[in-house]
């Protein structure tokens, strides 16, 4: 990539996509246009993606047309997660303090190093993107913390520290993060707000640790001691040796461009038609996103909302569940999802998830094996949590929530029943 120095940006109503599957051979796109009855971002495919190119998501079919956004202030189909998430945006204003606002200009300032392989270039011709400059290192996260908590603060931050915070890493979400070289390969770390009094990083590792003993696959973490509390790194999953990069949706650009609505069966049915066949490893990953739902759903992670879930697009052009990732209570005993469970909408009750199992590929009996299985690990937790070094304090506090007679009742249930209501054979 040819460096671009912040600069020398001038905001425009133009701008350029490019293909980075491959970062030493960029393919240009099409055109990014302001769209300014929307106040978001088209698409136009250039003639040599046309030709040789793939449909970036399924509402961006290869036609010679402009694509609109169907929503206000967002991107066209799959370039809307080419955008910095929240916190990416909070930086950017605070840091960078753009002279336009646009979201054209948020996909500029996002830089090289955002979630999945598209690219934003000031050129047609050459991908000349923001340059943030090479990775800080594990050594660098104590630096990193104060960095956020100056940003958080609205407090001035040296110019020669800007790089330790790179604005466009992960889909959806406000809490702090940046970007880290791990060993040469990319890696998340996220860190706690000021002034919180649980150690959500270091819970974080343990729920994911925890997911994956309910056979679900998730993101690699670890946790990284600070002088206070811990950050959690999570290693990318749209990256690959070499520094490939994978070509990711989330499922809230992939349900709405399949004109699905945002919920679990939804997201299972479109993992059947666009999954991975070979194997029948989309069947596979059907179940596995079931399991996913009622461990959401136990664990009291009604933070699950379409953008933490992600799709992988494979070279055939078919679609691989990620890993999972986000995964953690939210501590707010809402009793319900933020995705469509089942029958009743998003209630968070194992009789919901069950109501619509055929739709995961499953009949009754089989999710109700499944139920049994995550609920017998979900009992555990308070074990595994003490393990991976979670305080007491912060334990007692958050089983207020995961024990509370709404959630222990059902998993005590689940773990006896052989027949719980819902459900089609």
């Amino acid at each position: 990539m040819s460096g671009f120095k912040l600069a020398q940006y001038t905001p425009s109503d133009t701008l350029w996509l490019w293909w980075l599957g491959q970062p030493d051979a960029p393919r240009l796109v099409g055109e990014l246009r302001m769209a300014r009855q929307s106040k978001g971002v088209s698409l136009r495919y250039a003639p040599e993606w046309l030709r040789a190119g793939f449909a970036l998501s399924e509402d961006l079919p290869l036609i010679d047309s402009e694509f609109l956004p169907t929503e206000k202030e967002t991107a066209a189909g799959a370039v809307d997660d080419a955008r910095p998430d929240r916190w990416g945006e909070r930086v950017i204003r605070m840091l960078d303090k753009p002279p336009r606002l646009a979201v054209l200009d948020f996909l500029f300032y996002a830089g090289d190093q955002r979630f999945g392989a598209l690219g934003v270039s000031v050129s047609p011709s050459e991908y000349l993107a923001r340059d943030t400059g090479p990775l800080p290192q594990l050594v660098d996260a104590p630096a990193m913390q104060r960095l956020v908590q100056q940003i958080v603060a609205g407090e001035p931050v040296e110019e020669s520290l800007r790089r330790l915070i790179a604005p466009g890493v992960t889909l959806g979400g406000a809490r702090p993060k940046a970007l880290l070289n791990i060993d040469g390969h990319p890696w998340v770390i996220k860190f706690n707000e000021p002034g919180e009094s649980i150690d959500w990083p270091l819970v974080e590792h343990a729920t994911m640790t925890l997911a994956a003993q309910a056979g679900i696959r998730v993101a690699r973490t670890r946790p990284v001691p600070l002088q206070q509390g811990h950050a959690i790194a999570i290693q990318r999953f749209d990256r690959e040796a070499a520094g490939l990069r994978r070509h990711a949706l989330s499922a809230n650009v992939a349900l709405k461009a399949a004109g699905e609505a945002l919920g679990y069966p939804e997201l299972a049915q479109l993992l059947r038609r666009r999954g991975v066949a070979a194997s029948g490893l989309h069947r596979e990953q059907m179940k596995e996103l079931f399991r996913r739902m009622v461990f959401n759903i136990l664990i009291d992670n009604t933070d699950d909302h379409e953008k933490n879930h992600a799709l992988l697009m494979t070279e055939s052009g078919e679609y691989a569940l990620s890993p999972a990732f986000d995964v953690l209570p939210s501590g707010q005993a809402l009793g319900y999802q933020q995705m469509r469970v089942g029958a009743q909408a998003a209630d968070a009750t194992l009789d919901n998830a069950l109501s619509e199992c055929a739709q995961f590929g499953l009949k009754r009996a089989e999710a109700q094996e499944q139920v049994r299985a995550v609920c017998a690990v979900v009992d555990g937790w308070r074990a595994h949590f003490e393990r991976a070094g979670v305080s007491p304090g912060d334990i007692q506090s958050l089983a207020q929530q995961i024990d509370r007679a709404f959630l222990l009742d059902q998993r005590q249930a689940a773990s006896v029943r052989r027949g719980v209501a819902g459900g089609a054979d």
